[in-house]
């Protein structure tokens, strides 16, 4: 492309330089020898009325007197009736340029002047407009590189930008050129690159909540689906089988909402239920896992609360503070209903050391852990209260204490006045 745009400003500036320049020789050879015709014949008349002056005050008419009225390089005959003729100067060989006046008392003056003087003026001229069209060509090279690297080098860096959005590099440039038809490039470019790093985060975010919220389900299904492989009793295999169905239907709920990664109360999916029965969910899926590491888990508070959100996601809510409890916790998990106000709270404490003081309120944020884990159960919690209407805060850090608050008023219905749409 610099090539091209280089070949093609040089063209125009040589034909502009052709054009125009031969045009100019042309004019200048002709105004050359017009000037170099009428400097002899002015001559010629200047001569003639010296004669004719001299003449007429009898006075002599001698090459002495003459020959400094001449100018050098050029030669003057003076013919002057009943005397010789007085010549001055060289007589030039070639082709000259002549000029003949007569005066008045019939003298005749010829002044002639070699040709080769306006060559040489002409061909200074040819000179002089031969530099300024090199002049003019080496402006116009110059131009048109630092035109041509002007509006090469955006392509290219716009080529490179969307090679790495094709590379998987969603980072924006933010660089503009001050060419408006590239600037508006850039522009298009930046922001698809921000969209493209908002999926990709959102991609990575949904593949890190997924594997942090199915691994729990799929332990305790795992440990199921062992207790049954390990029992002949049929009604032992029974309950497991159901206790297994029931783990595999919230794994469908699990996935169904990491897809959605947005749920908002007003569509219908917050209901009001019981509290009691996915507290005591819980309990059942984790007891074995608590028993396994010598410690237990227990309920306790007002019973047959009832709240609004969704069950799926508040069983969700309630695994990841009951897992940080037994990967961060120590002792006795309790889970404790109470109502404050217009809402049913659910705590989960533990007899541990707590959340450090390093932490803090950055518990909730992601990739912040006590140990090496993922650090995003209780972001995830957090995301899931919140879409319910509901939150989840850190009630006190030593021993720790988290409360799941849920909103105790049923979702308002739109009356049917609402519903129905005005007719004018």
């Amino acid at each position: 492309m610099r090539r091209r745009l280089i070949q093609s400003t040089l063209a125009v500036v040589l034909v502009v330089i052709a054009v125009f320049g031969v045009s100019l020789v042309i004019v200048e050879s002709r105004t050359i020898s017009n000037s170099a015709q009428e400097r002899v014949d002015s001559e010629a008349v200047r001569l003639v009325g010296i004669v004719d002056s001299r003449l007429l005050g009898h006075e002599d008419v001698t090459t002495e007197i003459l020959r400094d009225q001449v100018t050098q390089n050029r030669h003057a005959v003076i013919t002057v009736p009943g005397r010789a003729p007085i010549e001055i100067g060289t007589a030039p060989h070639g082709d000259v340029i002549t000029a003949t006046e007569k005066g008045e008392g019939g003298e005749t003056v010829v002044v002639q002047e070699p040709r080769s003087t306006v060559t040489r003026e002409v061909g200074r001229t040819l000179l002089i407009i031969g530099l300024v069209a090199l002049l003019a060509v080496v402006a116009a090279v110059l131009l048109a590189i630092r035109q041509a690297n002007r509006l090469a080098s955006p392509l290219t860096d716009l080529a490179e930008t969307a090679e790495r959005l094709g590379s998987g590099d969603p980072r924006p440039r933010h660089k503009r050129y001050g060419v408006p038809e590239l600037d508006r490039v850039a522009d298009v470019l930046d922001s698809s690159a921000e969209r493209i790093g908002r999926m990709l985060t959102a991609e990575r975010r949904l593949a890190a909540d997924a594997s942090h919220q199915l691994r729990t389900p799929l332990t305790a299904l795992s440990m199921r689906l062992e207790e049954i492989t390990l029992t002949d009793d049929p009604d032992t295999v029974k309950e497991e089988a159901t206790i297994a169905l029931t783990q595999v239907e919230r794994l469908t709920d699990v996935v169904e909402r990491l897809l959605t990664n947005a749920r908002d109360p007003r569509t219908g999916s917050a209901v009001s239920f019981e509290l009691d029965e996915v507290i005591q969910q819980q309990l059942a899926e984790w007891r074995p896992a608590y028993r396994s590491a010598g410690r237990a888990i227990v309920s306790s508070g007002k019973r047959h609360l009832r709240a609004v959100g969704t069950p799926g996601a508040v069983a969700q809510v309630l695994a990841a503070l009951i897992e940080n409890s037994l990967m961060h916790g120590g002792g006795t998990v309790a889970l404790r209903t109470r109502v404050t106000g217009n809402q049913a709270v659910i705590e989960v404490t533990d007899e541990g050391p707590g959340v450090p003081a390093d932490l803090g309120a950055r518990i909730f944020e992601r990739t912040i852990s006590g140990r090496n884990s993922t650090g995003i159960g209780l972001a995830v919690a957090r995301d899931l209260a919140e879409a319910d209407g509901g939150r989840l805060e850190m009630l006190q850090a030593q021993p720790a204490v988290f409360g799941l608050f849920l909103s105790r008023t049923p979702p308002a219905k739109r009356s049917a006045q609402d519903q129905e749409p005005t007719v004018r």
